[in-house]
């Protein structure tokens, strides 16, 4: 990570500042005010693990809410996101379940506070995935319309081989897919909507009263039950192939849904596939289809339990950067089996120790000036 700050007057490292986020972060720091009260509440012991130097009249203070703030608004964001999505990347290397495929979903998220009259809120472009919601990369693209070009840049640096990657119907961009397919030997799953006229038209022609349903399934919570089932076709020969690059499979999946007191609703949504039919059974494509929204669970907790869109926070990278640490919090409980992120930060909130153990770090990491 490159240290933003002129080396004069520079008294906390940026190993330290951000150390000091982290651990804040996975303890439930919602803003730069709770993490610089979570840095004052932290013991000599704790502010020594993270590396903050001792002065030489032997006391060690915390840094300020002003000078964490500074730090975030200045620091490299591409270089944050890229060190945190390693970290979370190195801390679960199968990245799913023993002997399934690895699924990645990539989407966009808006930071809707971090909007002032002058700019428009800061918009996020993630890749994250299926299991256990870990976040490999993530990118500020500027508006949501901005999100197809970054795409590529945003996978590029990571290994796809053999993973199955899910995008909505905005990424559905066939040079897209081609570039999944060909250059990252990964596989794909395509929302195909009204943006894509043709493939589309296709979709919907193919022989689906013909088809039985190969996989249903159904769940209930928060009000409302829903139920979805999944057909899937073989396309290499109907109507000549669809236009779309690689497909081989097309899937039709149904929707319905009631939310109590509200009438039944509705959706059928087309999807294809360079998976064949012997790579994948309907289930796991259904399964796949359905996993896609783990990035919107994510989103969730980002904004229930961080209170991510409430935050006013606008000046530099620091809308991002405090994204990042969230991503970095939420990623690491979840690789370390907490199932209640809200329940798990507030058992260690006001016990700046337990996060050390969390994150790996228990000894000083720069010694200097200790």
């Amino acid at each position: 990570m490159p240290d933003p700050r002129a080396r004069r007057g520079r008294w906390y490292s940026l190993t330290a500042i951000l150390l000091v986020c982290a651990c804040a972060a996975v303890s439930g720091a919602r803003s730069v005010d709770e993490i610089a009260e979570w840095a004052a509440r932290a013991s000599d012991t704790v502010l020594t693990a993270v590396g903050v130097r001792r002065h030489p009249l032997r006391w060690r203070r915390s840094p300020s809410r002003t000078t964490i703030g500074r730090v975030l608004a200045a620091v490299d964001g591409d270089a944050l996101d890229r060190a945190v999505g390693a970290y979370l990347a190195d801390r679960n290397p199968a990245g799913t379940a023993s002997g399934l495929r690895q699924v990645i979903a990539v989407d966009g998220k808006s930071l809707r506070g971090s909007a002032r009259p002058s700019t428009g809120r800061r918009h996020l472009l993630s890749a994250v995935t299926h299991h256990r919601a870990l976040t490999l990369a993530q990118a500020e693209v500027g508006a949501k319309t901005n999100e197809t070009a970054h795409f590529r840049p945003l996978l590029e640096p990571l290994g796809l081989d053999g993973t199955l990657v899910t995008f909505d119907a905005l990424h559905s961009v066939q040079a897209n897919a081609t570039w999944l397919v060909e250059t990252k030997n990964a596989h794909y799953i395509a929302v195909i909507k009204r943006n894509q006229p043709t493939a589309y038209r296709q979709l919907a022609a193919l022989p689906w009263p013909n088809v039985a349903v190969q996989h249903t399934a159904s769940s209930t919570g928060h009000g409302r039950h829903e139920s979805r089932s999944i057909k899937t076709c073989g396309i290499a020969d109907e109507l000549g192939g669809i236009a779309f690059p690689h497909a081989r499979l097309a899937l039709r999946v149904h929707r319905r849904r009631r939310q109590t007191g509200r009438r039944e609703t509705r959706e059928t949504v087309y999807a294809v596939t360079s998976l064949d039919a012997h790579q994948a059974t309907p289930a796991e494509l259904a399964a796949a289809i359905r996993g896609h929204w783990s990035i919107e669970a994510l989103h969730h907790v980002r904004d229930v339990t961080y209170a991510e869109d409430a935050s006013t926070l606008h000046t530099g990278t620091a809308p991002r950067a405090m994204a990042t640490f969230r991503n970095l919090a939420i990623g690491l409980l979840k690789t370390l089996g907490a199932t209640n992120i809200a329940k798990t930060t507030r058992a260690i909130r006001d016990q700046p120790e337990r996060a050390l153990p969390l994150l790996g770090t228990t000894n000083n990491p720069d010694t200097r000036g200790t």
